[in-house]
């Protein structure tokens, strides 16, 4: 029989260490840049101060990530309702400060590496593929206080001897990575994935694009590793993707939506994948009064590197109305825009579009010609439980099933298609916000945003139904 989707098809869900680990100052585990960030919907106007500097102030602050879901000693627990799921596989990240826990050290640290052993080998034991990310948002909090963060050239070598640590003793029974966590989100929150905040250049264009180049030779790096450690190894980029609508047929706004899509959504991956800079990229830089640093060996280096696969997060769209048409702009897309007026929103205020995820499909389909894999998609909602703390969310489910049908059509359409790993398959510590009450999860996790409550794991509604649709390969998607 014929499917919609292939046979190989990597059915999972995906995590981050920082955000579902906790145990965050255990087994010489270091701190790290989101340990000092602080819960509460305030969280990135927070960092996004001139005041921020990465202290940690108790008296004002509660601070989430510290205690997360505990996933750190009850993975066991959680891979296994996983499988139970029927997983295929399974993404998570692996916690830099585990390893290295400042970063610099030459050594590193045993018990983190055994730690990755024993997740990894759980998963094999279930039968799951483990994704791994090398870095999602966790660098080391020495590298971001004393270096500066990825403006400094001295992280290439930094992560250079992490990614070599860790790919030497996971990468002969891991097959499928990533080096940076949506690397392009350093355009509108260069904390979290190049370590910048304002007393350090987060505002400055020449600082975010020199970190840029500076990750994607690290990730060069990393690539070339692998496949000297194991050539069956695939690496992949990661990016977030937002499409991008003109808000009207304005030519000033098509032109804009074009621009805004080449910057954001194509930036990164052009040079990961492609391995050299974009025609468009010259320009930009003079628009922007940038001037990259970029050492002999640094082109030859992105060439001969590229990665394996795209994999990409995908929950919102932005529509760009530069003539400043009657409109509503909207802050609750995270990337900011006008509002859509086609189109609902989640009670965060991110937009619903399961189409803009097939229209994203094709055009990096058609730009790359690599293998694809969305890595990330989800609907962040306030769960009300019953008194058994079942979790009836219909409007998950419904949200889900509209982008898995969108996702057979641009197969359908020729896109080659990996996988699918809906994000935070397990209730966690939302990354914009700090809360527990913005959950994505299959499975329920009994802690509200102060962290208080049992921790106890509970299925709901959708962890049944993702259980069939993984069962049936794609084809049941009914409630």
């Amino acid at each position: 029989m014929s499917t919609r989707f292939p046979r190989e098809f990597l059915w999972g869900g995906a995590t981050a260490a920082n955000q579902v680990e906790g145990a965050y100052d255990e087994a010489g585990k270091g701190l790290s840049i989101v340990d000092t960030l602080p819960g509460g919907k305030a969280r990135l106007a927070i960092v996004a101060s001139e005041s921020f500097d990465f202290s940690l102030d108790t008296a004002r602050y509660t601070y989430p990530n510290h205690k997360g879901i505990d996933h750190y000693h009850r993975f066991k627990e959680d891979i296994a309702l996983f499988a139970e799921m029927g997983f295929k596989c399974y993404r998570f990240s692996i916690a830099w400060t585990r390893i290295y826990p400042n970063g610099v050290e030459q050594t590193p640290n045993e018990a983190g590496l055994a730690h990755y052993d024993a997740v990894i080998d759980t998963c094999l034991a279930h039968g799951i593929e483990p994704v791994i990310t090398l870095s999602h948002y966790e660098m080391p909090l020495h590298l971001a206080t004393v270096y500066g963060g990825w403006k400094n050239r001295a992280l290439v070598g930094f992560f250079e001897r992490f990614s070599r640590t860790v790919l030497e003793r996971f990468g002969h029974k891991v097959k499928y990575w990533m080096t940076f966590n949506e690397i392009n989100s350093a355009a509108h929150f260069p904390i979290m994935s190049q370590g910048l905040v304002v007393k350090t250049d987060a505002r400055d264009a020449q600082a975010k694009f020199q970190a840029w180049h500076h990750q994607f030779v690290a990730s060069s790096l990393a690539t070339k590793i692998a496949r000297e450690v194991n050539p069956n190894i695939q690496m992949g980029c990661m990016i977030i993707y937002a499409t991008t609508y003109a808000y009207d047929s304005n030519p000033v706004n098509q032109l804009a939506a074009m621009q805004r899509t080449q910057s954001f959504n194509f930036y990164c991956a052009d040079v990961q994948a492609n391995g050299k800079y974009p025609y468009y990229a010259p320009r930009l830089w003079d628009s922007l009064g940038v001037t990259l640093a970029i050492e002999p060996c640094d082109l030859e280096l992105l060439a001969n590197n590229t990665v394996d696969y795209i994999g990409f997060s995908y929950y919102m769209l932005t529509t760009v109305n530069e003539t400043h048409a009657e409109g509503e702009d909207t802050e609750g897309n995270l990337l900011g825009g006008t509002r859509n007026p086609f189109l609902e929103a989640s009670e965060w205020g991110w937009e619903i579009d399961p189409t803009g995820l097939r229209i994203a499909l094709n055009q990096l389909y058609d730009r790359y010609g690599k293998p694809l894999f969305v890595v990330e998609n989800g609907l962040g909602a306030i769960d009300k439980p019953d008194s058994n703390l079942y979790v009836a969310d219909d409007y998950r489910i419904n949200y889900l099933r509209q982008h898995i049908e969108a996702m057979a059509d641009a197969i359908a359409d020729g896109v080659t298609l990996m996988g699918y790993t809906p994000w935070g398959c397990i209730d966690l510590v939302s990354m914009s916000t700090g809360e527990m009450s913005k959950r994505y999860g299959f499975i329920y996790v009994d802690l509200d945003d102060t962290l208080s409550g049992s921790g106890d794991r509970h299925k709901k509604k959708s962890f049944s139904w993702y259980q069939k649709v993984i069962a049936t390969h794609g084809e049941d998607l009914a409630l």
